[in-house]
């Protein structure tokens, strides 16, 4: 659970489904699995200093028909370093980074619960309170990215689930 000198913090991941899907997180060994291969020095940021446990996060499907977030998730344990950076035979291998300093960093991430509906890119545009929404920024595309209080309570809405 978030420590009590730190409230709560929302997220939202994104994942091409037939990379790893929800299902594909929800199917996994107590519903958990590591967030690794983030390559991007903003979002590493966000995963190794700001994703704290007991935060929660939306799961967002990116390049599918439609695009859309598709449940929820829970930070389980906090950033340390993602080992497929050292790892020659692995997709995600950065040669420059070292296990003694290492320049990439990972979440692990727990299912929480599927939304009985998607709620969708397209759904989301226009929606009072979500205009400064990151997601819906132009030009967008960070895989780690915050989402606000107010934010995380009108999507849970949409897709008629609980907030807390």
């Amino acid at each position: 659970m978030t420590p009590a000198s730190r409230a709560r913090r929302y997220w939202l991941v994104k994942s091409e489904p037939e990379t790893f899907s929800f299902d594909d997180l929800l199917a996994r060994p107590d519903r958990t699995t590591h967030w690794d291969g983030v390559r991007n020095y903003q979002a590493r940021n966000l995963l190794r200093d700001d994703m704290k446990q007991g935060d929660l996060v939306f799961f967002y499907h990116s390049s599918a028909d439609p695009t859309a977030i598709v449940g929820i998730a829970e930070v389980v344990r906090e950033g340390y370093p993602d080992p497929t950076a050292f790892d020659p035979k692995d997709s995600h291998y950065d040669s420059k980074s070292r296990k003694e300093e290492p320049t990439w960093f990972m979440v692990d991430l727990r299912a929480r619960e599927p939304f009985p509906k998607p709620v969708t890119l397209a759904a989301l545009r226009g929606v009072k309170g979500l205009e400064k929404m990151v997601l819906l920024q132009k030009g967008s595309r960070l895989s780690v990215q915050p989402v606000t209080a107010g934010e995380w309570e009108i999507i849970c809405r949409l897709a008629g689930v609980s907030a807390k």
